[in-house]
């Protein structure tokens, strides 16, 4: 009995050393890395995100490269002290494992699922001088002179990469791969002609799209977009079923006590609940998500599985 007291005195005081722990953080900045350059979807999430939770002072930090893995090994390698953390998505959390011979991180192992923030289809668009106006005319062209067409993405192994990849397949086409350090790096070159194609998530080229300058072809969500509601789907274009789209999460390295992710859960939750945000993120035309971190977690095993599939039919790897 005597040691059953202590147990339960010892278990109450971790108890209250944990809830004030969680009351007391956060007590200065935390640094929030977006593992792409400023401008680009993520980096447009993240910040819409940051603005909105009420007691916590982001710092934005971008760190390009590799695909987006250069800011996610940064983040998983700091410290579990509650103030590192980072915007994931798709490509470095679900992709990556699968492409790359030498990760330098693994998303199950070493990386504490939060937030689950928001979901968003792709759109392909060509400059507004292009004679690209459908995407039929670009797989007519593809098929009359193989290799001709290139298309930009946001770097190797990228959502925006392998879904084109599998575009290719399914049309029986072939297009040259142009990859760039971040989604938003490649709009001037698109806009010029330079780059005939431009593969990204909506939140990048939505403004581009608005103000004339690059003519979207089609979206690869199932159904439509609101903001593009003149732009058929891929599906629609003449490939039934074919959909891809990319999530964005916020993680943090592992071992966060498990009181500091169920906090800021909770306060993601509440953020993305909000009509102002939720506007915000829609005129960018991504879906709000939200949910559990154990949730965010098994959609991130679920998703390494489907796209190693992917990976493997399209023969790509990086060394």
């Amino acid at each position: 009995m005597q040691f059953s007291r202590r147990a339960a005195l010892a278990f109450a005081a971790a108890s209250l050393a944990s809830t004030a722990f969680a009351q007391a953080w956060p007590a200065k900045p935390i640094w929030l890395v977006v593992p792409f350059p400023a401008g680009g979807g993520t980096d447009i999430l993240a910040r819409e995100l940051a603005n909105k939770l009420a007691g916590y002072n982001f710092v934005i930090d971008n760190k390009p490269g590799a695909g987006g893995n250069l800011g996610v090994d940064a983040a998983a390698k700091s410290a579990p002290d509650g103030y590192t953390f980072v915007m994931g998505q798709t490509s470095n959390l679900a992709i990556a494992p699968s492409l790359y011979t030498n990760l330098p991180y693994s998303p199950a192992k070493d990386l504490t699922p939060v937030a689950l923030v928001a979901s968003s289809p792709l759109v392909i668009v060509a400059s507004a001088n292009s004679p690209f106006h459908t995407l039929a005319d670009v797989v007519k062209e593809a098929k009359a002179h193989p290799g001709s067409i290139n298309f930009a993405s946001s770097g190797n192994g990228t959502v925006a990469h392998l879904a084109t990849v599998s575009f290719e397949r399914v049309a029986g086409i072939q297009l040259t791969h142009v990859p760039y350090k971040g989604a938003s790096q490649g709009a001037t070159d698109v806009i010029s002609g330079a780059v005939q194609l431009y593969v990204s998530s909506i939140p990048t080229l939505l403004p581009h799209i608005k103000s004339g300058k690059m003519r979207p072809l089609a979206v690869t969500s199932l159904q439509r977009v609101a903001d593009l509601a003149q732009v058929p789907t891929v599906a629609e274009s003449g490939y039934k079923g074919f959909e891809a789209v990319t999530w964005f999460g916020i993680l943090g390295p592992a071992g966060l006590p498990k009181d500091m992710v169920t906090k800021l859960n909770a306060d993601i939750d509440k953020a993305l609940k909000d009509p102002e945000l939720k506007r915000k993120m829609d005129a960018q035309g991504a879906d709000v998500l939200g949910g559990t971190p154990e949730q965010f977690a098994k959609l991130i095993r679920e998703d390494i599985a489907r796209w190693g599939v992917t990976v493997k039919e399209s023969g790509a790897k990086i060394d």
